[in-house]
C-alpha cells in the first residue's frame, strides 16, 4: 500500500536535481513528480487531470493476475478482485483511447455537454501484470524503479545520490528552533514572512498575546 510512497522517495529526491555532477546547469527537464494510491483510491482524487487536465502526465498501472485474498462481489458475480482489475484496464483503455465527440453525441448527450465529456485519449502509460504480488514481485519491482532513476541519472549527468535540498531544510530548521519559543521576538530569522508566521504559530499556541 505504500509503494507510491516509496517510488516518491526514490525518484523525487534522487533526480530533483538542476545542476549537473559537474556543476554545471542540466538543460532539460530532470526528475518526475510521482504520487499514486492503491486500488481505486486514485479514481477520485488525480485521475480526472490525468484524463481532462491541460498537462501531458505518464502513468503505471501495477496489477496482478491472482489476489492474495479476496472477496465476493455484493451481487455475487465476480469478485472484488476482479472489478479492480477491471477499472485498472478501463483506466489504461480511457487514457489511450479516449472518447470523441462523435461518440458522445451518439450517447444522447445535450449539445452543452458534449464538450466536457469529449477525453482527448493519446496519453500514455504503462500497465505491468505481475502473476502475484510476493516478495519477490515486490522486490523485482523496486530494482525496475531504482535500475531507472540510476539510468536517469547517468542520462541527465546529475548525482542521484546527494540530497543537498533537504540538508538545507534540515539546517534551517535548526536555525528556526530556538525562535518558535522566543515569545518576545528577539530571535532573528532573517526575514519577515518566517517571522510573521512563527508570530501567527506563536499566536494560534496562546503564547503570545495579539498586539493592540
Amino acid at each position: 500500500m505504500r509503494f507510491s510512497d516509496y517510488l516518491q522517495q526514490l525518484t523525487m529526491e534522487s533526480n530533483g536535481k538542476s545542476v549537473r555532477a559537474d556543476g554545471t546547469r542540466v538543460g532539460a527537464a530532470t526528475g518526475e513528480v510521482f504520487w499514486g494510491e492503491p486500488g481505486t483510491n486514485g479514481q477520485h482524487a488525480f485521475h480526472q487531470l490525468l484524463h481532462q487536465g491541460t498537462r501531458l502526465i505518464p502513468v503505471d498501472f501495477l496489477g496482478f493476475a491472482q489476489p492474495t485474498e479476496d472477496l465476493p462481489t455484493l451481487d455475487g458475480v465476480g469478485s472484488m478482485h476482479g472489478v479492480l482489475m477491471a477499472n485498472l484496464l478501463a483506466q489504461s483503455k480511457v487514457l489511450a483511447f479516449g472518447r470523441t465527440a462523435t461518440q458522445v453525441v451518439a450517447d444522447g448527450t445535450p449539445p452543452e455537454l458534449v464538450p466536457h465529456k469529449v477525453m482527448p485519449g493519446n496519453r500514455p502509460s504503462t500497465t505491468i501484470l505481475g502473476t502475484k504480488l510476493t516478495p519477490s514481485t515486490l522486490g523485482q519491482l523496486i530494482a525496475l524503479y531504482e535500475h531507472q532513476v540510476f539510468v536517469q541519472g547517468v542520462v541527465w549527468g546529475i548525482d542521484s545520490f546527494d540530497q543537498w535540498g533537504v540538508e538545507l531544510a534540515k539546517v534551517s530548521a535548526l536555525e528556526l528552533g530556538p525562535a518558535l519559543w522566543d515569545v518576545d521576538g528577539s530571535t532573528s530569522v532573517g526575514d519577515s514572512s518566517t517571522a510573521g508566521l512563527i508570530r501567527t504559530y506563536q499566536l494560534a499556541r496562546g503564547e503570545r498575546s495579539c498586539p493592540h
